[in-house]
């Protein structure tokens, strides 16, 4: 092992991600130093906030520049260590980013013990997508047996883990995502009560259709028409856990909301969060999230592009929506 094959941002796009914004290359093999720990990656977590690394527009976290490495979570094992809590062998998760290997500071990586799991279930149910839907859920949404739950890209690794949930705490779950495969997942995969098919045209009709009464909570992670549209559906004192706005991540100008009065007159919560700014919630959350996948409660697809130069087509992917569930990247073919 002499070089490592990382993909760095070329240029910033405008509008949609294009191939061209990417560049793969060849670096020297890092080494670590005192209190660091070398990872050979085996999977790449591809998420949507990604998009606005991209970008040099105002964000809760600095933006990737030019030239560097493109930034992503990932899983893999350790092949040298300069620190005590960290042997080769170990398996770890972090922030290294999308390359095959990279070196971190050791309190930067989190020890996995797979327990039975497959190592990449902690990018996706029990990592960070998994820990955002339980805070969305759990410490926004609030939710009680016998209410109404919407979700958003209710196909995806969030909204999936999102509506299964709010549906083991006895809600009716109505997910909202696009297309009649990925609406067929959620209700017949996943559990949801509902799905509407946002692209099939009758995006009004539908929603009213299958919130005859309104809701009672929303994970949001779109944003756009379909967010001002739910707003009109919303019951008085209704929560809103604003999660995501993926439909404005390629936009030149963003959606500009239409029903923003529903919030007032129905005296709405609506709070926006970042799941990082909330270290504390992981370990009660990795432990209830844990133990409804072991009981068969939480259900979880993956969708994965063989090989790190493949990373690029799935993230624009991604963005489109081609994905279902958690979009991965198995960092070297046939490994992991």
């Amino acid at each position: 092992m002499t070089a490592n094959l990382r993909v760095v941002l070329a240029s910033r796009p405008t509008g949609a991600v294009e191939m061209s914004n990417f560049r793969v290359e060849h670096a020297a093999l890092p080494e670590p130093g005192p209190g660091q720990v070398l990872v050979r990656n085996l999977w790449l977590s591809l998420d949507p906030y990604m998009r606005g690394r991209m970008s040099e527009a105002r964000s809760y976290v600095a933006p990737v520049e030019v030239g560097e490495c493109m930034p992503g979570g990932t899983a893999g094992e350790v092949i040298a260590s300069r620190d005590a809590g960290f042997a080769v062998g170990d398996h770890v998760v972090g922030m290294l980013g999308w390359q095959q290997y990279g070196v971190a500071e050791a309190q930067a990586l989190r020890k996995v013990d797979k327990n039975g799991f497959p190592l990449q279930a902690f990018l996706g149910t029990l990592g960070m997508p998994g820990v955002t839907a339980w805070h969305g859920v759990q410490e926004i949404c609030k939710p009680a047996a016998g209410e109404t739950f919407v979700v958003t890209a209710a196909s995806g690794a969030v909204g999936s883990v999102a509506g299964q949930l709010a549906k083991a705490a006895g809600c009716r779950v109505v997910g909202v995502a696009g297309g009649a495969d990925k609406c067929r997942h959620v209700v017949h995969d996943l559990g949801f009560d509902a799905c509407v098919d946002y692209k099939a045209g009758r995006l009004h009709e539908d929603l009213a259709s299958a919130l005859p009464d309104g809701f009672h909570a929303l994970f949001e992670n779109v944003g756009g028409p379909i967010f001002d549209a739910l707003l009109t559906l919303a019951r008085p004192f209704g929560r809103i856990a604003l999660c995501g706005l993926i439909s404005d991540y390629n936009a030149l100008e963003p959606y500009r909301l239409k029903n923003l009065r529903a919030v007032l007159i129905n005296r709405l919560h609506v709070q926006g969060f970042i799941v990082s700014d909330h270290p504390a919630i992981w370990p009660q959350a990795l432990r209830d999230l844990g133990s409804l996948v072991v009981a068969g409660r939480l259900q979880s697809r993956e969708t994965i592009a063989e090989g790190l130069m493949e990373a690029p087509d799935a993230f624009i992917g991604l963005l489109a929506g081609r994905n279902l569930g958690k979009q991965l990247v198995r960092v070297f073919p046939a490994a992991g």
